[in-house]
């Protein structure tokens, strides 16, 4: 597969310069990034600590775009909803990484998924989006007398609050019990707030150091409690559950998909 990669001289961009060079399954197709990245015109083998490659960091989608079988993206919300666009039009593979969207950016994706393969994920590790479907099964087994919460902790530069990761996990408790996040969310308290509302699914977020990522899905009833939790040791298990991504998509018809549909998870178990 020709993959071009969004948000290349990133993290995580450069994690999948390095991933797709050793796997050869894949070929890099390109990078990716905004005009204003300092890095432009150089060499995304030199950049990600490999041999010169001969592929530039460039800013021309359009020119970039054609050839390519997939885009893995992590870049920002409004550069993931352009590059959406754009493989609607060349009818290619869009694996969406990137968080932080808002509601018009949501809309613009899935008007998008109607001609391209989008797959798109809060975060693209295997253990996490297990990880949601056992707290989806823990929420909907336990009763609203267990009160659940999501501690959510990054590194001091991460920009947006809560996480996709966290959003993902309270999206799958708030499923679980069949509510609607946005109307059971508790993203903060402060000073005297009174009693904790049966029923909300609560976050707190911590930011500091260089931690890729932590989480932990807190279920706390009368007398006991449940821990589910996750620890990222290596930016390298996003870039793995990215190109997983892409192998699964590839070939597929349009539509918008997450890790769920690539991991299986709800399909039923065999007997």
């Amino acid at each position: 597969m020709k993959i071009l990669v969004n948000g290349c001289a990133g993290r995580m961009g450069l994690t999948l310069v390095r991933l797709i060079d050793a796997d050869p399954a894949f070929d890099l197709h390109g990078g990716l990034e905004g005009p204003e990245h300092g890095d432009m015109s150089a060499d995304l083998g030199t950049l990600a600590g490999l041999p010169e490659n001969g592929k530039p960091v460039r800013a021309d989608a359009l020119e970039l775009i054609s050839g390519a079988d997939a885009v893995i993206d992590f870049s920002t919300p409004g550069a993931t909803v352009e590059m959406a666009g754009l493989c609607a039009q060349a009818r290619i593979v869009h694996i969406i990484g990137t968080t932080g969207f808002n509601a018009e950016n949501e809309a613009a994706l899935a008007a998008a998924a109607r001609h391209a393969t989008l797959v798109k994920s809060g975060n693209m590790s295997l253990a996490v989006n297990l990880l949601g479907a056992l707290v989806n099964q823990a929420a909907a087994s336990l009763g609203e007398d267990w009160d659940i919460e999501i501690l959510d902790l990054h590194h001091r530069h991460k920009v947006d609050a809560p996480s996709g990761t966290a959003l993902l996990l309270g999206e799958e408790a708030a499923a679980g019990r069949d509510v609607n996040l946005a109307e059971k969310r508790d993203s903060g308290r402060d000073g005297v707030t009174g009693a904790r509302k049966a029923g909300d699914i609560g976050f707190a977020v911590l930011r500091g150091g260089s931690v890729i990522g932590h989480h932990d899905v807190v279920f706390a009833g009368e007398g006991e409690s449940i821990v589910l939790g996750h620890r990222a040791e290596t930016r390298d298990i996003f870039a793995r559950g990215a190109l997983k991504a892409a192998k699964w998509a590839h070939g597929r018809g349009p539509g918008l998909f997450s890790m769920r549909d690539v991991l299986g998870l709800d399909e039923p178990l065999n007997s």
